[in-house]
């Protein structure tokens, strides 16, 4: 049966299926409904939702699929469960948790794992600064901060190896400058979001290894 999803996927050569596909589109009713209450997101109209929210961190998942099957992944400043949500949905070898320092908002993606039945999906109230948990194997976050502040504050998260994949919007040269000489920008990757007309990238970033 053909979804409002179809197009965003087709485009980005997804293919979820039937149950991941609904399970996508309930999580956009439960952010509008929520929404309404609890200030999720400034974008209110669904249209705008699906391409803004859903399109933008879908085209996240091809380059996490390509970069590794499975493995602990920790969205900070999640919000209302973007990307960490979409991540948990379509690609579940991953255990995900989401963080946010608004408890409201970390209630709000507990209700969707328990929901939407995501078992490998976790919701963290607190300060970055102050979780506690193992370390992570991707940490990535979507309009959090500077990578500076961003690496800064959850390179203890980081498992040996891992990587910190930050979504932004056009490529961020004047943050990379800013970047201590251990971290290493190993890729950025211009993203096509279907439907919408805007730069968005993936900034790829590792600890530099020493020779």
């Amino acid at each position: 049966m053909p979804s409002e999803l179809d197009p965003i996927c087709v485009e980005l050569g997804l293919a979820p299926s039937e149950a991941q596909a609904a399970a996508l589109l309930r999580y956009l009713d439960l952010l509008q409904r929520w929404n309404a209450t609890y200030n999720l997101t400034a974008v209110r109209d669904r249209a705008a939702m699906l391409t803004q929210h859903l399109g933008d961190c879908l085209a996240l998942i091809p380059p996490l699929q390509r970069h590794a099957g499975q493995g602990r992944l920790l969205d900070v400043g999640s919000g209302g469960g973007l990307p960490g949500v979409v991540i948990a949905t379509m690609l579940p070898g991953w255990d995900v948790t989401c963080v946010d320092a608004v408890g409201k908002k970390a209630a709000f993606v507990r209700q969707v794992a328990g929901a939407l039945a995501l078992p490998n999906l976790h919701a963290q109230h607190a300060r970055i600064e102050d979780l506690k948990a193992p370390p992570f194997d991707v940490v990535t976050s979507r309009a959090f901060a500077s990578l500076a502040e961003f690496t800064g504050l959850t390179r203890r998260h980081l498992a040996p190896g891992g990587v910190w994949i930050a979504m932004k919007g056009r490529a961020p040269d004047d943050e990379v400058a800013e970047l201590p000489a251990d971290i290493q920008v190993f890729h950025v990757e211009p993203l096509s979001v279907p439907g919408l007309d805007a730069q968005r990238c993936l900034v790829w970033m590792r600890i530099r290894k020493h020779p």
